[in-house]
This record gives C-alpha cells, sequence and structure tokens, in this order.
C-alpha cells in the first residue's frame, strides 16, 4: 500500500497537526504506557475496507484504503462517509510475524472498535467483542502461519439507532451532538508473550498505610510460578517484593512521595513473572502514592480531599472531539496539547466527558498532575429537550427504578450490557493514578437504577468518589449533589443535603470566531458575546460574583463548559481547531488559581 494513495477528504476544519500525520504508521508510539513491553509491533496505517449491507458475510471487492485507527467518518480516515445502521464495515490487512517471536504466543491488540466487531486472521475466526470504549484483545497463535497473515475485521455500528453505550454521537448531528464514530478508532498492535504471561496490574495505594498492592493478573495457566515486583524513586530501589502468582504483593513505600497537581510524582515498578531464576515474562509500569476521598472543612462542609487535605477542584468539561480525526486525535503531540493548555489555564482537573480515552491520555495526565473525573459514557436514551429544560430550572424528578422506557433501559440486555460496560471500564482505568471519581450519569440519559448502581460503584472500587447523576434525577445516591446550572444564576441549592455539593456543568459562554467554526450557518451556546474582550469580562463576573460566594457556602467543585468548541458548539476556551484562545488566558488562569488556592 503506497504511502501517496492516502490524503485527508478535504472539508470543516483541520488542526494544525493533521500535516505530521504519517500514513505509514499514524499514532506510533506504545499504547499502553502503565505496562510494557520491549517486542511489538504496530498495526496501524493504510488498511482496505469496505461498506457492505449489513447481511453480507464476506467482502468480493473493495472499496479503497482507510488510514486505521481514524474512525470511517472521520477526514483522516481518508474516506469520511457515515456507516449507517444497515450496514458493516469491513477492515483487512496483512503482516509478518517477525522471526525473533518463533516460539511465543502472539496477542492481537485493538485499543477500541466501535461498537461490535468480528475477527478473522488468516479466515480463522478468532473472536468477537462489543462495546465502543474498551479494549480487547485475542490470542491469535494458533491462526498464524509462515510468511505473510491476513487480518479481516467487520464492524457493525447502530449509532443512535441503538441503544448501546455511544456518547454524544449521532446520525444526524445538531445542537450538543456530535458526528458519529464508527469501527477502529485507537491503535491495533501484536504483541509476543509467553504461554504464561502478565495480563494486567491491578495497583492500589495506600497514603495512611504507606503500602501499595499489586495484584498482578495471568493470561494463561502454568505451574510454581512466582511474581516479583520492585520499586524505583529516580534510580534507586525503594522497595521488592515477591509473591507465588496468583497472590497479592503489598510493598512498604518508606516516606512516600505523595502525587498532586504540583508534585505529580510517579514511581517506576517492574514486574517479573519467574520460574526459579528464569523469567517468563517482565512488564515496566509505574503508580503514584495518593489518594482521593470526602473530607470535611473547619466549618463542616464536606469537600473532596487529595491525600486528605480538601481541595477545591476547577477545570473544563472535556469532549475529546477532534475536527479532523473525531474521537482519535491526530498525534500524540495533539493528544498532550488539550492537557498543557488547561494547565495554562491555571485548572487542577479535567471531567472526561462521556467518553474513554486512549491510555496515552490519562499517562499525560498522571505525569503533568492533572486530576481526572472518568464519565462513563451514555446510552440508552437522551433526555427530550423539554423535559432537559425542566429538570436544569425546576429540579424536575423522574423516577428511574420505573419509568425504564422513558430512558431506553427497558430491555434487560441493554441493562447488562452497560453494566458490564461500567465494570469494564473502571477494571481498565482503575490504576491511573489521575482519576479521582467515577461519573455514572449524566443529565439523565440512559439513567436507570442510579442509587443502587452508584452503591455497587462504591463497593467495587472503594478508594474513590462517586458522581451517582451528574445534572439532575437525583435519587440522593452516589458522594455529591451534583447540579448543570447554565443560564440561570449560580446558586446552592436551597434543600439540605449532606453529600458534597459541586457545580459538574456550569457556563458555556459562547463566542463565534470566523474562519475558525465547524459550521458558518449554525451555532449552538447558551449566551453568546462579540469579542474576546467582552467575553473575558462576562466569565471573570461569572467567576467572581457568582461562584466564589458559593464556595463559602460549600462548593467543593466546578466544571466549566468546555475545552474546545466541538462542532457547531462554540463554547469552548479554544475554538475547536486549536488555534484561538477565546479569552484572556493569562487573565483567567489568575482567576483559576485565586479560587483553588
Amino acid at each position: 500500500m503506497s504511502k501517496t494513495s492516502w490524503k485527508p477528504v478535504a472539508g470543516n476544519l483541520f488542526t494544525r497537526w493533521a500535516a505530521q500525520v504519517d500514513p505509514a504508521c499514524p499514532l506510533p508510539e506504545y499504547p499502553r504506557p502503565q505496562m510494557t513491553r520491549q517486542r511489538w509491533m504496530n498495526l496501524n496505517g493504510l488498511w482496505q475496507y469496505a461498506i457492505l449491507d449489513r447481511a453480507m458475510t464476506a467482502v468480493s471487492s473493495w472499496d479503497g484504503e482507510i488510514l486505521v485507527p481514524f474512525a470511517v467518518e472521520s477526514a483522516l480516515s481518508g474516506v469520511k462517509r457515515t456507516l449507517l445502521p444497515s450496514q458493516r464495515l469491513w477492515y483487512r490487512r496483512s503482516f509478518i510475524v517477525p522471526r525473533d517471536w518463533s516460539g511465543s504466543h502472539v496477542l492481537l491488540h485493538f485499543g477500541a472498535v466501535d461498537f461490535e466487531a468480528d475477527v478473522w486472521v488468516n479466515a480463522q475466526k478468532v473472536g468477537s467483542h462489543r462495546g465502543g470504549y474498551l479494549p480487547f484483545s485475542f490470542d491469535i497463535t494458533d491462526a498464524l502461519k509462515a510468511g505473510e497473515n491476513s487480518i479481516i475485521v467487520s464492524v457493525w455500528d447502530p449509532s443512535d439507532a441503538g441503544q448501546q453505550e455511544r456518547g454524544k454521537q449521532v446520525l444526524k448531528p445538531y445542537g450538543i451532538w456530535y458526528t458519529p464514530v464508527s469501527g477502529i478508532w485507537q491503535t491495533v498492535w501484536l504483541e509476543p508473550v509467553p504461554e504464561v504471561s502478565l495480563n494486567n496490574l491491578k495497583i492500589t495505594p495506600d497514603i495512611d498505610q504507606s503500602v501499595v498492592t499489586i495484584e498482578p493478573l495471568l493470561h494463561g495457566e502454568g505451574g510454581m510460578l512466582t511474581i516479583e515486583a520492585e520499586v524505583l524513586a529516580g534510580k534507586k530501589v525503594v522497595a521488592r517484593a515477591e509473591a507465588p502468582a496468583g497472590g497479592k504483593l503489598v510493598l512498604p513505600i518508606p516516606e512516600p512521595r505523595l502525587w498532586n497537581p504540583q508534585d505529580p510524582f510517579l514511581y517506576p515498578l517492574h514486574v517479573k513473572l519467574t520460574q526459579g531464576d528464569r523469567v517468563i515474562d517482565e512488564v515496566e509500569s509505574y503508580f503514584a502514592m495518593r489518594k482521593f476521598s470526602i473530607t470535611k472543612d473547619d466549618g463542616g462542609h464536606p469537600r473532596i480531599a487529595l491525600n486528605n487535605r480538601p481541595l477545591f477542584m476547577y477545570g473544563p468539561l472535556d469532549q475529546g472531539y477532534w475536527p479532523d480525526g473525531l474521537y482519535t486525535a491526530p498525534t500524540d503531540e495533539a493528544l498532550l496539547f488539550d492537557i498543557e493548555f488547561t494547565r495554562k489555564l491555571g485548572c487542577n482537573f479535567i471531567r472526561k466527558h462521556i467518553k474513554v480515552e486512549p491510555m496515552r491520555w490519562y499517562y499525560h495526565c498522571d505525569r503533568l498532575g492533572m486530576i481526572v473525573w472518568q464519565d462513563m459514557p451514555n446510552g440508552g436514551r437522551p433526555v427530550d429537550d423539554l423535559t432537559s429544560t425542566l429538570a436544569m430550572w425546576a429540579s424536575l424528578p423522574r423516577n428511574d427504578r420505573l419509568f425504564l422506557k422513558s430512558f431506553g433501559r427497558e430491555d434487560e440486555e441493554v441493562r447488562a450490557q452497560y453494566k458490564s460496560d461500567l465494570q469494564g471500564m473502571i477494571d481498565h482505568l482503575y490504576s491511573v493514578p489521575s482519576i479521582a471519581l467515577w461519573v455514572v450519569f449524566n443529565e439523565g440519559w440512559g439513567q436507570f437504577d442510579s442509587r443502587r448502581i452508584s452503591k455497587w460503584v462504591k463497593e467495587y472500587d472503594p478508594t474513590r468518589p462517586v458522581d451517582a447523576t451528574s445534572g439532575w434525577f437525583d435519587h440522593g445516591g452516589g458522594d455529591f449533589l451534583s447540579r448543570h446550572q447554565y443560564v440561570l444564576k449560580l446558586r446552592k441549592p436551597v434543600r439540605h443535603d449532606r453529600r458534597c455539593f459541586i457545580l459538574s456543568e456550569f457556563g458555556g459562554y459562547s463566542q463565534t470566531v470566523p474562519e475558525h467554526v465547524w459550521n458558518a450557518d449554525k451555532k449552538f451556546g447558551y449566551r453568546f458575546y462579540e469579542s474576546k474582550e467582552v467575553l473575558t469580562e462576562a466569565y471573570v463576573h461569572l467567576l467572581e460574583d457568582e461562584l466564589r460566594p458559593l464556595i463559602a457556602k460549600g462548593l467543593a467543585a466546578a466544571v466549566y463548559t468546555e475545552t474546545t468548541d466541538v462542532e457547531i458548539e462554540i463554547n469552548g476556551f479554544l475554538t475547536y481547531d486549536r488555534e484561538m484562545e477565546k479569552m484572556d488566558t493569562e487573565r483567567i488562569a489568575a482567576v483559576h488559581k485565586s479560587l483553588i488556592e
């Protein structure tokens, strides 16, 4: 496949990083920083593709080339076609297994494929996966042959015609609803491993006891094997431990250096799987000594605490959309840019909104000290505009245990898929140091039995607080009284609530910047301003006169909408192409820092 055969599809906006995309191997970085091995093969690049009727079970001719891992609807894919629910997207590429992988088992990894994927290697089906946001792998060893091998992937994605978890994707974008993402949208790669290998590491720091617990999860079954772990601080080994495979390792960390936004210290971690004196498998990882919890301040107000100290949190809602790559950043530098810009704004956290990012995004947050609130992607049925307005302005209740059809959750299979995906997300991201809390439901989209589910989340992961219902339809679950307030004056709810009070969305102040908009004829926002100067003044007034007084009354955190414009939603700190700062960044950063400090 030739490098010159690919080019982005023209139209709409592009970021500066689009020109840096190498079609021979886009996003070449190792995709799993918390569990790295030296040997691997990146399969990103040009694949063949075809879009056929969903009933078709094989491809007789291919439509052309698609650049993986960019979704078929994106400009950077080179295709930019909407995949309809009546269709199926097919991929094909070939590869040759390196000679020095001989004797190893070979794993085929997918970072994420939206939504339902079937995978064949050399015409042998190796597995299937449902869910658009989580990684999956197949052991393809038995399907491999000498010389050239082929992979075929078949994808079906109903987008908003289905009730699966899909975030803000819709077939006909408008308002706050965006272009759908179908097919492969994170890195695909191969990795050689031994017959019994390290599959995952569950890492739990405990700063109160000055220990870290490592739970290695294995792929395959073996005999008498041992797990060994070594923790470093710089080049100095500060802790070692070993245990029989399948057990836990508890390592004392003397005088732990606590992770925080000002000092995001990460401990390198080296884990080995051994049999006697022989090393079977080994991975490099990292962790941080930190603790997120709920405490009370001197006035008795519940607060979010980092390392047992109250910390006011301020940061943006972050959708993770790109005008050229949609769910997929053009380059790792682009992925990093949004986090660094949020730091430049003086913010100390990001609410990752109804999307699970590639693991490298979380790694950048870990090493830069950017706290993350992680949303569960939404599915089911979104709340209609009238009910949304009444819920936001008048606290309209809706029973999420009785009216399941209103939430698009009447089907038990759909509810079961949500629960499985929720558990999968927590398992996948559990060891990420920067994640402070889980957001279970947002604005009633697909909400059901929120009190019971949030209780389960707290029991499943007792190391983090839980926001059960961000926005409305609150049934008293979780750790937070979590409100969204747009247009109306910011205020604390009148009713007494012992949970921690947060504004999990507010603001949405908007400005059109000509030549940096997705669609010059359409716009969405909550309040509109004509210039950078006027927008800055209005924003500072909002923070100083309305938000700051609430902090003394118990407000523990606030999430401003949003990091960047997204399609016709023009309420970002940045334009969608990341080229224009829409406010006086230096001035608002000073205000943000004063709120936090």
